[in-house]
């Protein structure tokens, strides 16, 4: 797919895996699950058959980012993150919001 909001939407993706690979053993399961699992379901449903399917899914990856900012938010609070990653993963989250929604009101849904 050659959307800009999928490129920049996997490579936040590669952000936020690199990021979570410094974080302590006891999240693995916790925030670093969380994290990973968020920043993945933002990518996906860019190959989507249908345009009612896609437009699903960029509903999805809207609540994902939604969600991303925030297990950033409490991994900033936690110390896990200093608060300039947070700041520049933060901007990046919201252009791809703004991305993913102009996208979504620009797809007619089939009948």
């Amino acid at each position: 797919m050659d959307l800009k909001v999928w490129k920049r939407s996997i490579f936040l993706a590669k952000d936020i895996y690199v990021l979570t690979a410094n974080f302590p053993n006891e999240e693995r399961f916790g925030l670093t699950s969380q994290l990973g699992r968020a920043s993945v379901s933002i990518a996906e449903g860019a190959e989507r058959r249908s345009v009612k399917d896609l437009k699903r899914f960029l509903d999805i990856s809207y609540r994902s980012l939604c969600e991303l900012e925030n297990q950033l938010c409490l991994s900033n609070l936690s110390k896990l993150i200093g608060k300039e990653k947070f700041q520049s993963l933060e901007i990046e989250i919201n252009e791809i919001q703004k991305m993913s929604y102009a996208l979504m009101n620009s797809i007619k849904t089939e009948k």
